[in-house]
C-alpha cells in the first residue's frame, strides 16, 4: 500500500555558507544530484505515492528544479514563511496531512531501508510516533535517543554523557497527535522544534517507539562534508558514470570512482579522479589534475590547473595553472575554527580567478569574488572581494 510523506526542506544551512547564499541546503550537491533528489528517490523506492514539501528559504530553487511531480509522484508545496524551527515547519503542512504520515528531513541523505523499517514498525493504534534510529559511536553533534524495549524514554540534543544513545535519523511516522504536541511545547530561542513536540508526547504518557535500522544516514553540516558524502556515494557505487553526452578526450585519464555528468568536457592530458564529481556542463581543460573534488554545474577548471579536496559552487572559473593545494587545513566557519580539516578550498558561486592563483588549505571564498593573476588566497574571503597578486 502506498502512503504519504512530508519532507522538511525549508532551512538554509547556515554552517554551509557561502554555498547556501543562493540556494537552500537541500539543493546542495550530493555527488552531482541535489541532496533533496536523493531523499525523494529513497521515499519513492520505499513505496511513497505522494509527497508534501515544506519550502521556505530560497524556495523557488526547489520548486523550479522539481516542478509539480518527480518520478510520476505528485509534489505539493507548502511554504514556511519564517524559518522558526522543524516543528513550526511541520505545522505548515498540517492541512495537507490526513491520518498517519511519514516525515523526513530534506537535507540529510537517507536510504529507503530506514523508511521501510519505520513504516513496518509503526502501529498508529498504539503509538503516536515511531522514530528511525541508526547506530553511531559519536552522537554529540546530533540528537541522541534512549530506548527501553523498543520504546523511546528520552531524547537529548548533543548528548555529552556516556549512556547508550542511538542517533535520531530524522525519519518519523506520526499520528495527528503530533500537531497539538508541537503547539503545546514551549518554543526555545523563538523556534518550535519537532523534537520538543515528541518530548511533549512523552511527558503526556503517550507511547513513542524507536526502530534501529541498518540503513545509511549521512548529514552535511559543513562544506567539507560534501566531499565525504561524495566519497561515500562513489564508494557505494551510487552515481558512478560518465554521461553519454560528456566528451572525454582520448588522451585524458579518468581514475575511478568518478561521476561525469551531462555535457561535461574533459580536455587532452587531463587526469580526473579518483573521487571526483563533475556537475552538468563542467569543463576540465588540458593537462589539469583534479582529485577528490565536487565541481558543480557550469564550472570551468582551466588548462594546467591542479585541484585537490575542493568544493565549488556553480559557474566558478579556476584559471590556468592555478593550484588548490588540498587539505588538511584550518577552516573558519562563523566564529569557530575547525583544525586540520581535509579541505583544499570552498569556492562559492561565480568565483573567478585569472590564473596562477594558489589557494592555501582551508580557503573559503565567497560568491562572486575575483582573484587576480598570481594571487595567494587563504582564510575566509567575503562575497565580491578582489584579491591581487
Amino acid at each position: 500500500m502506498g502512503y504519504s510523506a512530508v519532507v522538511l526542506a525549508a532551512g538554509e544551512g547556515k554552517r554551509l555558507r557561502p554555498l547556501t547564499t543562493h540556494r537552500p541546503k537541500p539543493m546542495l550537491p550530493a555527488a552531482t544530484k541535489p541532496i533533496l533528489e536523493h531523499v525523494f528517490d529513497a521515499l519513492i523506492d520505499a513505496g511513497v505515492t505522494d509527497i508534501t514539501v515544506v519550502v521556505g528559504y530560497r524556495r523557488t530553487r526547489v520548486q523550479s528544479e522539481f516542478g509539480p511531480s518527480y518520478r510520476d509522484v505528485p509534489l505539493t508545496y507548502v511554504t514556511q514563511g519564517k524559518q522558526l524551527g522543524s516543528g513550526h515547519a511541520l505545522l505548515a503542512a498540517e492541512q495537507a496531512v490526513e491520518g498517519s504520515t511519514l516525515v523526513v528531513n530534506g537535507d540529510q541523505l537517507i536510504d529507503s531501508r530506514i523508511i521501510r523499517d519505520v513504516v513496518e514498525a509503526h502501529d498508529g493504534e498504539s503509538t503516536a510516533a515511531t522514530l528511525g534510529l541508526v547506530r553511531r559511536a559519536d552522537v554529540t553533534r546530533y540528537g541522541g535517543v534512549l530506548l527501553e524495549d523498543g520504546e523511546v524514554t528520552e531524547i537529548v540534543e548533543n548528548p555529552r554523557d556516556d549512556r547508550s544513545y542511538r542517533l535520531n535519523a530524522g525519519v518519523y511516522a506520526f499520528e495527528p497527535a503530533i500537531f497539538e504536541a508541537i503547539r503545546e511545547s514551549e518554543p526555545r530561542a523563538g523556534e518550535q522544534s519537532l523534537v520538543d513536540g515528541i518530548d511533549t508526547l512523552l511527558e503526556d504518557g503517550t507511547r513513542v517507539q524507536g526502530v534501529v535500522s541498518e540503513g545509511t544516514w549521512i548529514d552535511a553540516t559543513y562544506p567539507w562534508d560534501l566531499l565525504r558524502i561524495a566519497d561515500d556515494l562513489l564508494e557505494a557505487g551510487e552515481g558512478r558514470r560518465i554521461a553519454d553526452s560528456a566528451s572525454v578526450h582520448e588522451s585524458a585519464t579518468v581514475i575511478e570512482p568518478v561521476v561525469i555528468d551531462d555535457d561535461c568536457v574533459v580536455g587532452p592530458g587531463a587526469v580526473v579522479g579518483p573521487n571526483v564529481c563533475l556537475g552538468e556542463n563542467a569543463t576540465v581543460g588540458s593537462n589539469v589534475t583534479l582529485e577528490r573534488s565536487v565541481v558543480d554545474t557550469d564550472t570551468r577548471v582551466d588548462n594546467g590547473a591542479t585541484v585537490r579536496d575542493c568544493v565549488t559552487g556553480r559557474g566558478v572559473e579556476i584559471g590556468p595553472n592555478s593550484t588548490v593545494v588540498g587539505g588538511p587545513g584550518d577552516v573558519e566557519i562563523g566564529d569557530r575554527i575547525h583544525r586540520e580539516t581535509s579541505l583544499g578550498a570552498v569556492l562559492a558561486d561565480h568565483v573567478r580567478d585569472e590564473g596562477g592563483v594558489t589557494y592555501e588549505p582551508g580557503s573559503v571564498v565567497g560568491n562572486g569574488a575575483v582573484c587576480h593573476v598570481g594571487a595567494t588566497v587563504g582564510g575566509t574571503l567575503s562575497a565580491e572581494t578582489e584579491v591581487w597578486g
